[in-house]
């Protein structure tokens, strides 16, 4: 898997990542702090509404961004937003009343909004091979779980010798450094085929995403991880101590029990998926999740816990690492902003609502009702995905174009398949409004 690092250029954005990763890590824990130290009892709340602010964000301003991203070169985004955050983080330190908190979050969240989906669109472009993506999804769902592990710990190590307000200063480092990285490679920036409207460019993104039988059923996929993953980050401490009556050293081991299990998966990936479809990959980790939701209804113990929390990790990451396949073979390669931007806001907006229903239902009808309300949108979900997503999804599609004059340009790409048709790797375009016999 370490192999894909030796691309210079994809080096130098993993370390980005995982540096920027750090940062945030950091951020996460002081703005707890911080929440308590300005709302005292209520810093629960203002922690909740500051997570739903950043949901928003994502949901909110990831089209728009990548409407921009479209025109922009991509190094100069990247660093312009690393700047941002940098400076936001920056100014969180020394504000005094919480709806200061709550408009900072709010650009933060908006310049990780415009980032992350940029960023994610490049690696497709750095790592044309399939085989070297793959492995590059799997390390980027490894920094993300090592982030979950490590930014606590290392938190917890500073505040021994420092106060929590500096630790936004190491935000701010893993930001700049992040930036500096960016800008120590050239990275490639596809021009948009045709100018657009801001409407069209704000669209685009899901309406290729909807039109595309599987994405539809990637869509049905982040639902049912958000419903599973929604009951672990939300009521895993609600199990742990109110529950079983244990204390924070062991909610932080469940935790960890989660993110181990998604570690796990994410190291064998990348051999499974050369020989396994993607579809049967993730329909597979989906039904796991639906399953191990609905075994959290009656968990008897904690360390059965511990174990249901490591499938759940292990059902999570895989039916999450693949997506990037997906919408990289779903997409021309100026388009792959808009869709990855489309695949960010529709994925949070799943989790905006589960977060909601997760800690509403938990606390209105009790975890055991809660983990079944979980358990039956994820396995609706699966059920969804399956007939949403066609087992019968090959790159090559024969199709035909009715109306398009026999001198077209386009009627050169392919092969010839009959009359009036042609095969080629079929994707939502300009020329390709419809997906052949769709359902």
């Amino acid at each position: 898997m370490l192999g894909v690092l030796s691309n210079r250029t994809y080096r130098h954005l993993f370390l980005a990542q995982v540096v920027a990763l750090i940062g945030t890590g950091l951020a996460t824990v002081a703005l707890g702090l911080l929440a308590f130290d300005l709302a005292g009892e209520n810093a629960g709340a203002v922690l909740g509404t500051a997570l739903a602010i950043k949901m928003v964000a994502y949901v909110a301003v990831a089209p728009v961004a990548a409407a921009f991203a479209e025109r922009l070169p991509r190094r100069a985004m990247l660093v312009s937003l690393d700047i941002v955050r940098a400076a936001v983080a920056l100014l969180l330190p020394f504000v005094t009343e919480i709806w200061q908190v709550y408009v900072l979050i709010f650009v933060l969240q908006s310049a990780s909004a415009g980032f992350t989906p940029t960023f994610q669109a490049t690696i497709p472009d750095v790592l044309p091979d399939e085989r070297e993506y793959t492995r590059a999804l799997s390390l980027s769902r490894l920094a993300y779980d090592l982030e979950s592990l490590v930014s606590p710990v290392l938190a917890a190590a500073l505040l021994t010798v420092i106060s929590f307000h500096n630790l936004f200063a190491g935000t701010v480092v893993g930001f700049l450094v992040s930036s500096a990285l960016v800008v120590s490679v050239v990275l490639p920036s596809p021009k948009a085929s045709a100018p657009r409207g801001i409407y069209d460019r704000t669209t685009r993104g899901i309406r290729i995403y909807l039109a595309t039988p599987r994405l539809r059923g990637l869509f049905a996929i982040n639902t049912a991880v958000a419903a599973a993953g929604a009951l672990v980050i939300v009521n895993t401490v609600v199990y742990v101590q109110a529950v079983f009556g244990l204390d924070q050293s062991e909610t932080a081991l469940a935790l960890a029990a989660f993110g181990g299990g998604s570690m796990l998966v994410a190291l064998v990936l990348p051999r499974l998926l050369d020989s396994v479809s993607d579809r049967a990959a993730m329909l597979a980790g989906a039904s796991v999740l639906a399953a191990a939701t609905f075994a959290a209804a009656a968990v008897p113990s904690y360390g059965w816990l511990l174990l249901l929390w490591f499938v759940i990790g292990a059902g999570y990451s895989m039916s999450q690492t693949p997506s990037g396949r997906l919408l990289r073979r779903s997409s021309r390669a100026e388009d792959r902003p808009a869709l990855f931007a489309a695949q960010f806001a529709l994925s949070h907006g799943c989790w905006l609502v589960t977060y909601a229903l997760a800690g509403w239902a938990a606390a209105a009808f009790g975890l055991q009702a809660t983990a079944l309300i979980l358990a039956a949108i994820a396995a609706s979900a699966v059920a969804a995905a399956a007939w949403l997503w066609p087992a019968a999804d090959p790159e090559i599609v024969e199709h035909s174009h009715d109306g398009l004059p026999v001198s077209h340009p386009h009627w050169a790409e392919g092969s010839v398949a009959g009359r009036n048709s042609h095969a080629h790797a079929f994707v939502i375009d300009d020329l390709h409004g419809t997906w052949p016999h769709a359902r």
